[in-house]
């Protein structure tokens, strides 16, 4: 006997039930070709600093954001799968699904299981330097993040004592933008993104209305 409390098995609860409505900043030629069925999925996103890690990333609940995003990337010339020349905003539906919900304090300890074995896999590669987070006080380019979440994703494919599911998406709030007023808590630019890994948890895309 070790004195320690046995680990709880809470998994049962990782599979969030209802729907949720994302909201994905594009170009509007993107938009239009999902809308018209000529392109049926947008594309995931597969950049090293993409701090959740592979796939179709989503505002959840909150077209402003999406579109906000959108017009910051046209007026910086920065590039999200293709220049964005007109800001446009696409709704989907999405089933969550297994999901690394990182407003979880299970899954924010899978997540710190990962970085350590992240840790350990970079000590025999001398020459390779650790991944960091970058990208001023927002820390906008988190490559190590992308590379603790793609490290939790294949520690649990490559599994052995216990099957893992793979997990369908990645939902976490994200803290930007500074102080919303001076000695606040709260972000100016804060909101929660969900990151599509299993693309059949996406039941419709939507034009939004306002």
């Amino acid at each position: 006997m070790t004195g320690k409390a046995p680990v709880k098995d809470w998994s049962l609860y990782q599979r969030l039930p209802g729907l949720v409505l994302g909201f994905h900043g594009c170009d509007e030629s993107v938009g239009e070709a999902i809308l018209a069925g000529t392109q049926k999925n947008l594309n995931a996103s597969q950049n090293d600093y993409d701090w959740l890690g592979s796939g179709i990333y989503f505002w959840e609940n909150d077209p402003s954001r999406a579109l906000l995003f959108a017009e910051e990337a046209k007026a910086s010339g920065r590039v999200s799968k293709g220049s964005i020349k007109r800001p446009f905003v696409l709704g989907a539906v999405i089933d969550l699904g297994l999901c690394l919900n990182l407003m979880d304090i299970t899954a924010l300890g899978e997540v710190a299981g990962a970085y350590a074995a992240y840790v350990d896999a970079m000590k025999p590669l001398p020459d390779k330097k650790m991944a960091r987070n970058e990208g001023g006080p927002d820390r906008l380019k988190r490559d190590l993040d992308c590379a603790v979440i793609q490290t939790l994703h294949l520690m649990r494919k490559n599994a052995k004592k216990k099957k893992l599911p793979p997990y369908d998406t990645v939902r976490s709030p994200f803290h930007e933008g500074g102080e919303l007023f001076d000695g606040s808590g709260f972000t100016k630019k804060c909101h929660v993104q969900v990151v599509v890994r299993s693309t059949s948890c996406i039941k419709g895309y939507f034009r939004p209305v306002c």
